[in-house]
Protein backbone atom coordinates (compact mmCIF):
# COMPACT_ATOMS: atom_id res chain seq x y z
CA UNK A 1 0.00 0.00 0.00
CA UNK A 2 1.30 3.44 -0.87
CA UNK A 3 1.72 5.65 2.20
CA UNK A 4 2.12 9.40 2.59
CA UNK A 5 3.05 11.45 5.64
CA UNK A 6 2.62 15.23 5.44
CA UNK A 7 4.84 17.12 7.91
CA UNK A 8 4.87 20.70 9.19
CA UNK A 9 6.08 22.29 12.41
CA UNK A 10 3.27 21.70 14.91
CA UNK A 11 0.81 19.52 12.97
CA UNK A 12 -2.12 21.88 13.49
CA UNK A 13 -2.18 24.05 10.33
CA UNK A 14 -0.53 22.95 7.10
CA UNK A 15 -0.03 19.20 7.44
CA UNK A 16 -3.55 18.40 8.70
CA UNK A 17 -4.94 20.50 5.84
CA UNK A 18 -2.83 18.51 3.37
CA UNK A 19 -3.93 15.25 4.99
CA UNK A 20 -7.61 16.24 4.84
CA UNK A 21 -7.39 17.39 1.22
CA UNK A 22 -5.58 14.20 0.21
CA UNK A 23 -8.07 11.95 2.01
CA UNK A 24 -11.01 13.74 0.39
CA UNK A 25 -9.49 13.47 -3.10
CA UNK A 26 -8.66 9.80 -2.61
CA UNK A 27 -12.20 9.12 -1.41
CA UNK A 28 -13.65 10.93 -4.42
CA UNK A 29 -11.44 8.87 -6.74
CA UNK A 30 -12.44 5.60 -5.07
CA UNK A 31 -8.87 5.02 -3.85
CA UNK A 32 -9.20 5.61 -0.11
CA UNK A 33 -8.31 2.03 0.73
CA UNK A 34 -5.22 1.98 -1.47
CA UNK A 35 -3.25 4.89 -0.01
CA UNK A 36 -2.51 5.44 3.67
CA UNK A 37 -2.36 9.13 4.59
CA UNK A 38 -1.29 10.76 7.85
CA UNK A 39 0.27 13.97 9.12
CA UNK A 40 2.70 14.91 11.88
CA UNK A 41 4.80 17.77 13.18
CA UNK A 42 8.49 18.07 13.85
CA UNK A 43 7.72 19.79 17.18
CA UNK A 44 5.79 18.50 20.17
CA UNK A 45 3.96 21.66 21.32
CA UNK A 46 0.51 20.60 20.13
CA UNK A 47 0.58 16.80 20.52
CA UNK A 48 -2.94 15.49 21.11
CA UNK A 49 -4.63 18.76 20.16
CA UNK A 50 -7.05 19.25 17.25
CA UNK A 51 -6.09 21.28 14.19
CA UNK A 52 -6.11 25.07 14.47
CA UNK A 53 -9.71 26.33 14.28
CA UNK A 54 -8.81 28.38 11.20
CA UNK A 55 -7.62 25.21 9.43
CA UNK A 56 -10.83 23.47 10.44
CA UNK A 57 -12.89 26.42 9.13
CA UNK A 58 -11.17 26.68 5.75
CA UNK A 59 -11.35 22.92 5.27
CA UNK A 60 -15.04 22.90 6.22
CA UNK A 61 -15.68 25.68 3.68
CA UNK A 62 -14.33 23.26 1.05
CA UNK A 63 -16.35 20.27 2.30
CA UNK A 64 -13.54 18.61 4.28
CA UNK A 65 -13.82 17.61 7.96
CA UNK A 66 -10.60 17.88 9.98
CA UNK A 67 -12.24 17.52 13.41
CA UNK A 68 -11.23 13.85 13.95
CA UNK A 69 -7.52 14.69 13.50
CA UNK A 70 -5.14 15.14 16.44
CA UNK A 71 -1.60 16.47 16.32
CA UNK A 72 1.31 14.10 16.75
CA UNK A 73 5.06 14.36 16.50
CA UNK A 74 7.12 12.58 13.86
CA UNK A 75 8.73 9.42 15.19
CA UNK A 76 11.75 7.52 13.95
CA UNK A 77 9.40 4.68 13.09
CA UNK A 78 7.65 6.91 10.53
CA UNK A 79 10.72 6.71 8.29
CA UNK A 80 10.04 3.01 7.71
CA UNK A 81 6.23 3.12 7.96
CA UNK A 82 5.78 5.67 5.17
CA UNK A 83 6.88 5.52 1.56
CA UNK A 84 6.65 9.31 1.08
CA UNK A 85 7.38 11.90 3.79
CA UNK A 86 6.53 15.34 2.48
CA UNK A 87 7.78 18.43 4.33
CA UNK A 88 5.94 21.73 4.09
CA UNK A 89 9.09 23.85 4.01
CA UNK A 90 12.88 23.73 3.92
CA UNK A 91 13.16 24.04 7.70
CA UNK A 92 10.86 21.05 8.24
CA UNK A 93 12.84 19.09 5.64
CA UNK A 94 16.09 19.87 7.44
CA UNK A 95 14.59 18.77 10.77
CA UNK A 96 13.32 15.55 9.19
CA UNK A 97 16.72 14.78 7.70
CA UNK A 98 18.27 15.21 11.15
CA UNK A 99 15.69 12.80 12.65
CA UNK A 100 15.92 10.24 9.87
CA UNK A 101 17.69 6.99 10.71
CA UNK A 102 20.57 6.09 8.44
CA UNK A 103 18.55 3.38 6.70
CA UNK A 104 15.14 5.05 6.52
CA UNK A 105 13.20 3.78 3.54
CA UNK A 106 11.02 6.83 3.01
CA UNK A 107 11.31 9.25 0.12
CA UNK A 108 11.93 12.46 2.05
CA UNK A 109 11.26 15.66 0.07
CA UNK A 110 9.70 19.10 0.29
CA UNK A 111 6.03 18.77 -0.71
CA UNK A 112 6.04 21.62 -3.23
CA UNK A 113 8.84 23.21 -5.22
CA UNK A 114 8.58 26.15 -2.81
CA UNK A 115 7.87 26.51 0.88
CA UNK A 116 4.26 26.39 2.02
CA UNK A 117 4.09 29.40 4.37
CA UNK A 118 2.97 28.81 7.94
CA UNK A 119 -0.33 30.69 8.35
CA UNK A 120 -0.35 30.33 12.17
CA UNK A 121 0.46 33.96 12.99
CA UNK A 122 -1.77 35.45 10.30
CA UNK A 123 -5.45 35.76 9.61
CA UNK A 124 -8.01 33.65 7.73
CA UNK A 125 -6.79 34.82 4.31
CA UNK A 126 -3.46 33.08 4.90
CA UNK A 127 -5.24 29.82 5.61
CA UNK A 128 -7.23 30.12 2.39
CA UNK A 129 -4.03 30.77 0.43
CA UNK A 130 -2.33 27.78 2.04
CA UNK A 131 -5.38 25.63 1.31
CA UNK A 132 -5.17 26.59 -2.39
CA UNK A 133 -1.44 25.77 -2.52
CA UNK A 134 -1.96 22.43 -0.80
CA UNK A 135 -4.96 21.59 -2.97
CA UNK A 136 -2.97 22.15 -6.15
CA UNK A 137 -0.04 20.15 -4.74
CA UNK A 138 -2.26 17.22 -3.74
CA UNK A 139 -3.75 17.13 -7.25
CA UNK A 140 -0.25 16.86 -8.77
CA UNK A 141 0.85 14.28 -6.20
CA UNK A 142 -2.19 12.08 -6.73
CA UNK A 143 -2.00 12.29 -10.52
CA UNK A 144 1.51 10.91 -10.24
CA UNK A 145 0.61 8.25 -7.67
CA UNK A 146 -2.51 7.07 -9.51
CA UNK A 147 -0.41 6.27 -12.55
CA UNK A 148 1.71 3.94 -10.38
CA UNK A 149 -0.95 2.18 -8.28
Amino acid sequence: MTSILFVCLGNICRSPLAEGICRARLEAAGLAGRVRVDSAGTGDWHVGKPPDPRSVAVARAHGIDLTPLRARQVSRRDFTRFEHILAMDASNLSDLRALSPDKGGARLVRFLDRDVPDPYFGGPDGFEQVFAMLSDGVDVLLADLIERI
